[in-house]
């Protein structure tokens, strides 16, 4: 009877444990478990008290009645099924035994031993089957865990999904807020950039107009000259011709015809002077044209050191044009190749401002279906921390206020993008600098 009773009592603990592990307990749980515990000590009791003993007896069998109504009708306990097969066979034995010894004492005790064997194999099974049973509850409760695990840890995930949606649309609008600073930024320094390079431009044409306000005066000069010389003449051929005197009329007419000649060459020279300097200050590429590289290089090369001259008439330098022989004319933006030449040839002199015997030289040369213009110097040279520095835009070795910094990066992308070529760089400390320019033929 005791057996019977710890039995019962053991299996619903267990499913008092299930249902509070599902948060499930019935309003009968604190009764029945409070039932229990006082049948316990009625059965205890009983034992040794003959007179309660026949109703202590069956309580087990009463709780055990419950126990399985509650399973085959509650979905919760369910799984305690199994649990349910390994100790209904026991009970039953037991119930069965009970029932026998109650009704016929005889008949039992004739029977006694096929009970008691038929309760031993019940106690076994029951003892096998709540070993496989506890191991499944215990898989069954890792896989339940598992499941719990999982569905924390989707909650977590859902939450820091939300979070991060939520982050996702400040940081968006933060970037794009950033976007908008930024493009105001970039507006702000490409006005500023083009003031720049505006600056650049009025600044090298600021040099060339001081190199032409020199390199202009030696024609108007020689059309100054000949045009006083020309009406000293005329004064004479009136002379001539009153006298009727043929052979110094012949003389000089062709005096006057020659120094015409002369004033037409110096005149001409002074408009494509005045025509470089207009082409020089245009906005803009401009249209390419077939143009005479040396001719250009010669004309610059005069301009560039006239204009040094015209900021430093203490200034002295040796310069000459290698021309290269019968050179085809190229087709260039002949004001944009002008401004290239003057940035480095202006660099060139600047070079050699300090040294004893300065020499700038300018040469072309055809190679390999490409023209080539090199200026060269016998400077200082470039240090080597700063060579890969000098095409950048705004980098400039001059004191603050005397240069932008675009020269030298705007005739890179003159030559480079605006004409298909190379500028290149060759320098070597205490001997010189050259600046290599390749244009393509075609």
């Amino acid at each position: 009877m005791i057996g019977e009773f710890i039995t019962t009592f053991f299996i619903f603990r267990h499913l008092r444990k299930m249902l509070r592990d599902a948060k499930q307990l019935p309003h009968w749980d604190r009764p029945l478990l409070g039932g229990m515990i006082a049948s316990i000590a009625i059965v205890l009791a009983g034992a040794g008290i003959e007179s309660i003993r026949p109703v202590a007896l069956w309580i087990p069998y009463f709780f055990m009645g419950f126990i399985l109504y509650a399973i085959y009708t509650r979905e919760e306990l369910t799984q305690a099924k199994s649990l349910m097969t390994a100790v209904v066979p026991f009970m039953a034995v037991s119930l069965v035994s009970n029932l026998v010894e109650t009704i016929t004492t005889e008949f039992y005790t004739s029977w006694q031993s096929y009970f008691e064997v038929a309760g031993v194999f019940s106690l076994v099974w029951m003892i096998v089957m709540l070993i496989i049973t506890n191991k499944q509850n215990k898989a069954l409760a890792i896989e339940r865990e598992k499941a719990l695990e999982e569905e924390r840890q989707n909650k977590i995930m859902t939450k820091l999904k939300a979070d991060l949606e939520v982050q996702v649309v400040e940081r968006t609008a933060e970037i794009t807020k950033q976007k908008e600073e930024l493009q105001l930024a970039l507006n702000d320094l490409k006005t500023t950039q083009n003031q720049l390079i505006h600056s650049e431009k009025m600044a090298s044409l600021g040099a060339l107009t001081a190199g032409i306000a020199h390199e202009i005066q030696n024609p108007l000069n020689f059309v100054n000259n000949f045009s006083d010389l020309n009406q000293e003449l005329l004064s004479e051929l009136r002379q001539a011709i009153k006298e009727n005197d043929q052979e110094e009329i012949e003389a000089l007419t062709n005096d006057l015809v020659a120094n015409e000649k002369k004033v037409t060459q110096h005149g001409k020279r002074a408009e494509q002077i005045v025509k470089s300097m207009l082409q020089h200050s245009r906005s803009g590429s401009g249209e390419k044209e077939l143009t005479d590289i040396n001719a250009l290089c010669d004309e610059y090369l005069h301009l560039s050191y006239h204009g040094y001259r015209a900021q430093d008439k203490s200034f002295q330098s040796d310069f000459k044009l290698d021309s290269f022989p019968d050179l085809p004319k190229v087709k260039v933006v002949p004001q944009d190749i002008g401004r290239v030449l003057l940035n480095l040839i202006n660099n060139a002199f600047q070079a050699v401002q300090d040294v004893e015997k300065p020499e700038v030289i300018v040469s072309t040369q055809l190679s390999n279906g490409q023209i080539q213009i090199s200026v060269s110097d016998n400077g200082p040279g470039i240090p080597d921390d700063i060579k890969d520095k000098i095409f950048q835009p705004f980098f400039t070795t001059k004191p603050t206020g005397e240069g932008t910094g675009l020269g030298l990066s705007m005739s890179y992308d003159i030559v480079t993008k605006g004409h298909g070529g190379t500028l290149e760089l060759k320098t070597e400390l205490g001997k010189g600098t050259t600046f290599i320019v390749q244009l393509p033929l075609s």
